[in-house]
């Protein structure tokens, strides 16, 4: 079935020490990963070279961050020049915003399933006069098509996830949106953060040229806070009104008054600002480590999808929401279940760390997770599940 050779979870997880602790179980593979110990090395590295070096330390933290860059290029195909780097998705998703020419087009195209940060921006943004068409992500069979039905010629951008945040659903065809959009002219901005190394792709295979994509490193690459970016089309000369110093870091010596001046390429012009490099150190490390034991997207696609179907089968007595099909399914699944937040609370009681959204409890395993874990896990979810329904 699968060409890579498995990854042993129990080999493994001699390197993630740190975060190993008695009769718990770490299901949240979706959200915090645990970090292999050769994380806190990095910290530790980061503060060892601003102590040793104050601000010189900046070229060993942009070496750490062209590290991450080259890391995101060899699991997506993406240009590592091509990336601009934030401590989170929202900056990059406000810059991008913050492009756009409101004057001539006020419309958005985006589903009624994106996480948070994109929902509560855009509704924001209808506040103020932009239009905002918020597709049903129901059903994710049809989701790509209805998107590109809801382009317009005043649609200024669609703004889609990849594999959506609540139910781990893979969204077929979106292509088709995406040239959609193109066709009107309108920009593209993909949301692949729960397809960055759990689900294998490449930009090519999203869409043609221009088109934006951001994800991060806070989920399933292992990274931790601070390690988000944005893939930015090579030949993009849009001009972010939210821009920091770093957007011109390159001509600071050249800049002429008036104008605002960018950087030459197009992830330039989306830079930021000073920032904690720790996270870029801790991205670098991790990365490595990932390189040096072989956990490519690719095993870690395979291990997941056995991971997850276990799960599945585990649990057949609850509502399903993540899609049973393999090819369908993103890195964690998720199951309607009434009072969900109190059953994270009784689970975390007893060693299960899971997580809810609204009556959607999410199940996320990980590489370091064990069989015995997840049929463990298994049955105190089944447990705290009739317990809860019971009482009520």
């Amino acid at each position: 079935m699968f060409a890579d050779p498995p990854i042993d979870p129990v080999a493994l997880a001699h390197h993630y020490r740190a975060f190993a602790q008695p009769g718990r179980v770490l299901l949240t593979g979706h959200s915090h990963q645990a970090w292999p110990d050769v994380a806190r090395a990095a910290v530790l590295e980061a503060f060892d070279d601003a102590a040793a070096h104050v601000d010189d330390k900046w070229t060993r933290a942009a070496a750490k961050a062209d590290a991450m860059r080259a890391a995101i290029g060899r699991a997506t195909g993406a240009r590592p020049a091509d990336l601009a780097l934030a401590p989170n998705t929202h900056e990059l998703v406000t810059r991008f915003l913050s492009a756009l020419d409101w004057s001539k087009r006020r419309h958005v195209v985006t589903t009624d399933g994106e996480f948070h940060s994109l929902r509560r921006q855009l509704a924001r943004l209808e506040e103020t006069g932009v239009e905002v068409t918020w597709v049903p992500a129901a059903p994710v069979s049809t989701l790509a098509e209805r998107l590109a039905a809801a382009v317009r010629p005043d649609t200024a951008a669609l703004m889609a996830s990849t594999v959506l945040f609540r139910t781990a659903a893979v969204v077929p065809h979106l292509r088709a949106a995406v040239e959609a959009a193109q066709r009107v002219g309108a920009e593209v901005l993909l949301d692949a953060y729960h397809a960055f190394m759990t689900v294998p792709f490449h930009l090519a295979d999203l869409g043609p040229d221009p088109i934006f994509v951001v994800a991060g490193g806070y989920k399933y690459a292992q990274w931790g806070e601070g390690c988000c970016w944005m893939r930015v089309p090579p030949d993009c000369a849009l001009r972010p009104i939210d821009t920091g110093w770093f957007a011109e870091f390159a001509t600071l010596a050249e800049a002429p008054p008036g104008k605002v001046p960018y950087g030459r390429a197009g992830a330039e012009r989306f830079a930021g600002s000073t920032y904690d490099p720790t996270s870029h150190y801790r991205a670098a490390a991790v990365a490595a480590f990932f390189d040096h034991h072989g956990l490519t997207v690719h095993r870690l696609r395979q291990q997941s999808l056995l991971q997850t179907q276990r799960l599945i089968e585990a649990l057949p007595d609850l509502r399903l929401l993540t899609p049973e099909a393999p090819a369908e399914r993103g890195g964690f699944v998720a199951f309607e279940v009434p009072d969900a937040g109190h059953v994270v609370e009784h689970l975390r009681r007893r060693g299960i760390f899971v997580d809810a959204r609204g009556d959607v409890l999410r199940l996320g395993p990980a590489p370091y997770v064990d069989d015995d874990a997840l049929d463990a896990a298994a049955d105190h979810v089944r447990a705290v599940v009739r317990e809860n329904a019971a009482s009520n």
